[in-house]
């Protein structure tokens, strides 16, 4: 068992990051690490205490380069979008932080595939057709189970990275992990690797007057 870091629950919370640049792509990482984070997203709430969730783990190296190469072509229509956005007048300069998140989001989409493990989090049933308040259910009932797996990853010294962009070419993805797309919704893809170094700050956030509203907006 690999014992857990020294971080209080405010610390653990706060620190949890989306690594990219600092992934280990070369230290495998135990199927037993995998299950004890897994047993932690398992406690996560989900609506109704239904947990219809599924998680597909994948290590095969040659499953993980397809899945790569999906993801892959993902992030390149993602740039194409947001490419056609800039030609617009009304597209505002990117700041540093910005440059630098997209820099090393570029580094991940053209490593995917070398990471150690992938993980896809899935619900049960297609939810393009249902009612906001159907799909929030729905979405609540998987995506903090994945921040639990997260969070569990972090304390054991590993990193993680929730991504979306290869939901794009989700039908692809299902076809490559025998995923029945017509009854499971995948979540999102979330590389698993152990992190080169292991401490992580607190990341710059907006003043909490910016963004809360007191009893209205």
């Amino acid at each position: 068992m690999v014992p857990l870091l020294d971080l209080n629950p405010d610390e653990l919370l706060t620190t949890t990051r989306s690594v990219r640049l600092r992934l280990d792509f070369d230290r495998p990482v135990e199927r037993s690490i995998i299950e004890d984070c897994l047993l932690v997203a398992q406690q996560a709430p989900t609506g109704g205490n239904r947990q219809a969730w599924s998680f597909v783990i994948v290590t095969d190296p040659d499953q993980r380069r397809a899945l790569g190469q999906i993801y892959k072509r993902g992030w390149d229509a993602y740039l194409a979008e947001l490419a056609e956005q800039a030609a617009t007048a009304s597209a505002r300069p990117a700041d540093d932080s910005t440059v630098r998140v997209y820099r090393s989001a570029q580094y991940l989409a053209e490593h995917m595939g070398q990471a150690p493990v992938l993980i896809v989090p899935c619900v049960m049933g297609r939810l393009e057709h249902l009612t906001t308040e159907q799909q929030a259910g729905a979405w609540g009932s998987i995506l903090p189970a994945a921040w639990s797996l997260m969070l569990a990853a972090r304390a054991r010294g590993l990193g993680t990275c929730f991504t979306t962009v290869h939901l794009g070419f989700e039908r692809d993805a299902a076809d490559l992990l025998a995923i029945p797309y017509d009854d499971v919704t995948q979540a999102g893809l979330i590389p698993l690797a152990y992190t080169k170094g292991t401490h992580f700050g607190p990341a710059p956030r907006n003043p909490l007057d910016t963004i809360v509203h007191w009893d209205r907006w």
